[in-house]
């Protein structure tokens, strides 16, 4: 055995921690690949043996014959004569297994490029056995890690010992990376599928914001404030609903931390996506008004059966309600588990419209007009006589879609009209 691999098995020992008996048994299954290519017939040999002497820097390959009565031999490579068998074990019988050093002559050195590849192919798969295990209970923690190479848009992270590896779909949309940048991660998943084990690693998934909470905000990881529910749409905005046991822990205030310190931690690790925090609460009513905030809510009902809720807002907190593309309204389903249906209040739309259908009505019973074009100069400004006689014929004519004729004798009424009620 050359000195490239005895330097191999100390660099993977200790380099790459990978245990020694392993690096040793991949060796060996290395020779045993290598000799069985090299030696002509050796492929029959049923049982072959290599004995690694990492100190002399020596391998050797013994093969297990069975031992049979001289002239009875029929398989040459599994079989020995009795005879033969003597000179190597002096007290063999028929029947015994005897065990030969059938190593050529330079094995080591002939051997070696041959074993190389074999061995290598073997402690990757050691090494993956050994990611799996040293992370198959790690899913769901935050790791840091560099960024090692691109495959496609899948990211590759170096851990340390390990590499993990950020799908696409894992990734925030509006983040990029380069080699070399540090950064932290979620581990969603070891799996041990296909191509061996993989780290599967996120910063797209609520629950790395979760970490991030319960690793920035003392009172989460000692469970006096708990997460009760986190929304994500990772890049945008995340609503994250928090409580307390204690009534006289703000919660809210917790997560906040004195000046907005604990979440503008976290809001620059997320890349300034915004972090909604909410006060949890069992009541629906409640919890909608808090989740759905700035907008104030003028009405919430509530079906229990169909988990939707029907909220009503002003015009001016429409906007603020549903969200630049839905997205507050749609967040705060999410968080609460219930459909929120938001409405535009149209109580004060209706009573409007009522006082100018009345308005209309009587300024067209005095001018004799249809409610339709009274309705049209109601709208226009003109609700009674007294402002129709500020109007031209033109005007008239244009505001209620008629010809300057029609206009004439309705400017006639109204003027009629207020002078009748002046001489009055």
């Amino acid at each position: 055995m050359t000195n490239d691999i005895v330097a191999l098995i100390e660099y993977l020992e200790k380099e790459k921690g990978i245990d020694r008996d392993k690096v040793i048994a991949s060796l060996e299954f290395a020779f045993i690949s290598a000799y069985r290519k090299m030696v002509p017939g050796a492929d029959a040999i049923h049982t072959l043996r290599a004995d690694i002497n990492t100190r002399k820097g020596e391998t050797r390959i013994f093969a297990s014959l069975n031992v049979v009565e001289d002239g009875t031999q029929t398989d040459k490579f599994n079989q020995v004569p009795l005879s033969m068998a003597l000179k190597k074990k002096p007290d063999a019988v028929v029947g015994d297994v005897v065990e030969f050093n059938v190593t050529p002559k330079d094995f080591g050195r002939i051997a070696v490029q041959t074993a190389k590849q074999t061995m290598m192919q073997r402690l990757r798969q050691a090494e993956k056995e050994m990611i799996y295990e040293e992370f198959k209970d790690r899913a769901g923690d935050v790791v840091s890690g560099t960024v090692r190479r691109f495959d496609r848009n899948d990211v590759l992270v170096d851990l340390g010992k390990f590499e993990g590896v950020m799908p696409i779909r894992e990734r925030v949309q509006g983040e990029d990376y380069n080699i070399g940048d540090r950064i932290r991660a979620y581990v969603l998943a070891v799996e041990n599928e296909g191509r061996g084990p993989e780290i599967i690693l996120s910063r797209s998934h609520p629950n790395f914001v979760r970490r991030l909470f319960e690793a920035e905000v003392n009172e989460i990881s000692d469970h006096t404030v708990e997460i009760r529910a986190i929304a994500r749409e990772a890049g945008f905005r995340t609503k994250i609903a928090v409580w307390s046991k204690d009534p006289k822990v703000d919660a809210v205030g917790a997560c906040v931390g004195m000046r907005g310190t604990r979440v503008k931690n976290i809001v620059r690790e997320l890349n300034n996506e915004k972090v909604d925090i909410i006060r949890w609460s069992e009541d629906p009513k409640e919890f909608v008004r808090e989740a759905l905030k700035p907008a104030e809510l003028l009405s919430v009902s509530v079906d229990e059966d169909t988990k939707v809720i029907h909220v009503t807002v002003s015009e001016e907190d429409l906007s603020k309600a549903i969200g630049r593309k839905g997205q507050n309204a749609r967040l705060s389903s999410r968080l609460m588990g219930w459909d929120i249906q938001v409405r535009k209040d149209e109580s004060k739309a209706n009573q409007f419209k009522e006082k100018i259908g009345g308005a209309a009505h009587s300024l067209g019973g005095l001018l004799g007009i249809t409610d339709e074009l009274a309705e049209k100069l109601t709208l226009a400004g003109g609700i009674s006589p007294e402002y129709i006689v500020g109007m031209s014929a033109e005007d008239i004519a244009e505001i209620g879609g008629i010809s300057i004729e029609d206009a004439g004798p309705i400017l006639a009424r109204a003027n009629a009209i207020v002078e009748a009620g002046q001489a009055s």
